[in-house]
């Protein structure tokens, strides 16, 4: 039980976001004892993904932000005389300017019910013995065995695929046989809405020109089908985070597809980026003089090291100003600017976008077309993947389990152990804490930035094709420079964070203002409210852009490249982890949790790879014991055949394309 854990460990982690969780898998998989807590009532925090339903809990409980009252400081005559107490928050102050607008139509939505819905959790912070919440891990953690333990690895493949619907794992296909007949009541609904418009047009021309109407009720009652990141990230197919996932066979956790397209803004149109070098000589876009400077750029990015004399004299100007001094349009400028380098227009130096854009294209053609992965069902996958194998090695997993303090003994300075909200005292050697747990007394002198956020759920692609199922990334431009350029991340529903005939749109860009001050224009440059686009129809416009259906905008804090110095009175055995960073990728996460696992364990190796089952010596006499049927070792697994997990646009993300 929760209220009676061990009273000792070797590493206490506090929080459950990606940094958290790689460092509590890295310490479980050298042989530390490890707590994990988390006071929230779900996984990853910050880096957490909800359901429909879920997200919009978590708006109300933002929007009401009520405080955490003190009722019992019994906690406090725990502390020796010799010790003093760091009191850690009681609640999330990260978010903030939270507003979410509903633009479908919201008839008849107030009776509708999501589909499989478990009842709704109490607040954030409450009690861990209700059975309540015993339902809310297993709505937060979907995998077939709700367990954290060694059992639960049974129900995995070996290796991972990113496969498309009809190859997905063991592990969704009861929930797929469930959305599917849900999805042929939504299907049949929705074309009965729309009879009476298409009487004098083919069935054909009508689904190639209207998209179908989706309200607000159908969004709820398919809510489950939503998983909508609070951060939006992709993952770099030579990044350090998918290095990590396959070094460890983390991978075997998760699916991944790959990002299809990646598209430019550029005088008021959507366009596809060409990338590879098939893409930049079969475009038609460009011109046969551009695709050559093109392709002579971009061949020197990737030795640009080799050619300093080239760039020697632009290291102290922007990597805009020193495209301008290329052979190169201001077509390719911008194409090579904002798509490939996906630098800063006015902060980035010379030496910045080159190794960018080098980056971007060492990583084209290893799973794919484009450098990005994308984790299905959402980034929040991937802290649980790292919980996963946390568990598998004895890691002690606890949610909705608050701290009220950590315990400093005076005379050495160090943390010595945590105080919880059963008044429990947990010994430790070393604590990890997450930033948004420290009290803004520790937090004094610490200047944090902010990001905005807005996620949009729309009826159409921001650039229709023949395929509708595209994962896409644009990047909009700053209208005046000095502003920060704002990254856009479409997500289709074969990613299995949208239902059917909708798309899933992430926008992010650094803080200026509120976060639908920062970002509301840039929405009304690609996408049409629900009464502009009724307009457009009346007026004979078309279809005009897409529609969006709903929208939620909120800031959050980026605690990034904070100096541990700026925290107060911090013990030497304490580690700060900070929250998700403005950047793509995953980079900074990774890189700090490998940090301080080296700080705490420096002869320990980083997240080595699990050992083989054929190594394992066994005591006795050295035969291997009869399989009882639950065992979790990787041989036990049903590997699936090379035909069933090579359909469609699939990828395996393992050690066998490392030096593809």
């Amino acid at each position: 039980m929760a209220d009676n854990l061990p009273s000792e460990f070797d590493v206490v982690v506090i929080g459950t976001g990606l940094p958290e969780s790689i460092i509590a898998s890295a310490c479980s998989r050298s042989g530390q004892r490890v707590l994990h807590v988390d006071s929230r009532n779900y996984y990853g925090g910050n880096w957490a993904s909800f359901s429909f339903s879920g997200l919009l809990s978590w708006i109300k409980e933002n929007q009401e932000k009520t405080d955490v009252r003190e009722d019992n400081e019994n906690w406090r005559k725990l502390i020796l005389e010799t010790e003093e107490a760091i009191s850690l928050n009681k609640k999330d102050n990260t978010i903030q300017h939270v507003e979410d607008v509903c633009y479908a139509s919201q008839d008849l939505a107030e009776d509708v019910k999501e589909a499989g819905a478990l009842p709704k959790l109490p607040a954030f912070g409450a009690s861990d013995t209700s059975e309540a919440a015993q339902e809310s891990e297993k709505e937060c953690l979907p995998v077939e065995s709700q367990s954290l333990g060694t059992e639960s690895c049974e129900t995995y493949p070996e290796s991972v695929t990113c496969n498309d619907l009809e190859s997905t794992t063991e592990r969704k296909d009861a929930e797929m046989t469930s959305e599917r007949e849900h999805l042929c009541d939504a299907t049949f609904d929705q074309s009965a809405l729309e009879t009476g418009k298409t009487e004098n047009v083919s069935t054909a021309e009508a689904a190639a020109l209207e998209p179908k109407k989706i309200t607000y009720a159908q969004i709820v009652k398919e809510g489950r089908r939503f998983n909508i990141d609070l951060v939006s990230k992709l993952l770099y197919s030579r990044g350090l985070l998918i290095d990590l996932l396959t070094k460890s066979n983390v991978s075997r956790y998760a699916e991944f597809k790959n990002v299809t397209r990646i598209l430019a803004f550029q005088e008021g149109r959507v366009e596809q980026v060409p990338c590879s070098r098939a893409d930049v000589f079969n475009s038609k876009k460009l011109t046969m003089v551009e695709k050559r400077m093109l392709m002579k750029f971009l061949t020197f990015c990737l030795e640009y090291e080799q050619h300093p004399d080239e760039y020697e004299d632009y290291k102290e100007c922007t990597f805009s100003e020193y495209l301008k001094t290329q052979k190169l349009t201001a077509n390719l400028q911008h194409f090579i600017l904002h798509s490939i380098a996906m630098v800063s227009e006015a902060n980035s130096d010379t030496i910045d976008g080159l190794k960018a854009t080098k980056h971007f294209l060492q990583c084209l053609g290893r799973y794919g077309n484009t450098p990005f992965l994308f984790p299905l069902y959402g980034q929040g996958e991937i802290p649980q993947c790292f919980c996963r194998m946390c568990a598998v090695f004895g890691g002690i997993y606890c949610l909705r389990h608050s701290v009220q303090c950590l315990v400093v003994d005076k005379e050495s300075g160090r943390c010595k152990a945590l105080i919880d909200h059963f008044g429990q005292r947990i010994s430790a050697n070393y604590f990890v804490v997450e930033d948004s747990y420290l009290s803004e007394k520790t937090c004094t002198n610490v200047c944090y930035r902010q990001i905005s956020r807005a996620v949009l759920i729309t009826d159409q692609s921001v650039l229709k094709t023949d395929s509708d199922q595209q994962i896409s990334i644009l990047t909009v431009p700053p209208v005046e420079r000095g502003q920060p350029a704002v990254r856009i991340i479409e997500l289709c529903s074969s990613t299995m964070t949208c239902m059917r005939n909708t798309y899933l749109v992430h926008f992010t860009c650094s803080s200026t203002k509120t976060a639908k001050e920062d970002l509301e224009p840039v929405v009304r440059k690609l996408f049409s409210l629900n009464a502009e686009t009724e307009r457009e129809s009346e007026n004979g416009g078309g279809l005009g852009k897409p529609r969006v259906l709903w929208a939620v905008y909120f800031n959050m804090r980026d605690s990034s490249g904070i100096d541990r110095n700026s925290y107060d009175c911090l013990p030497s055995n304490v580690y700060v982890c900070s929250g998700p960073d403005c950047a793509l990728g995953n980079d900074y996460a990774v890189k700090q949790a490998e940090t301080f696992f080296q700080e705490m364990f420096p002869k320990e190796e980083f997240c080595p790879p699990p050992p083989n089952p054929e190594d394992i010596i066994y005591d006795g006499d050295g035969t291997q014991p009869e399989d009882p049927g639950f065992s979790s070792s990787s041989n036990t697994k049903t590997e699936p055949s090379p035909k069933e997990s090579s359909d469609g646009d699939s990828c395996k993300v393992s050690e066998e394309h490392h030096e593809e």
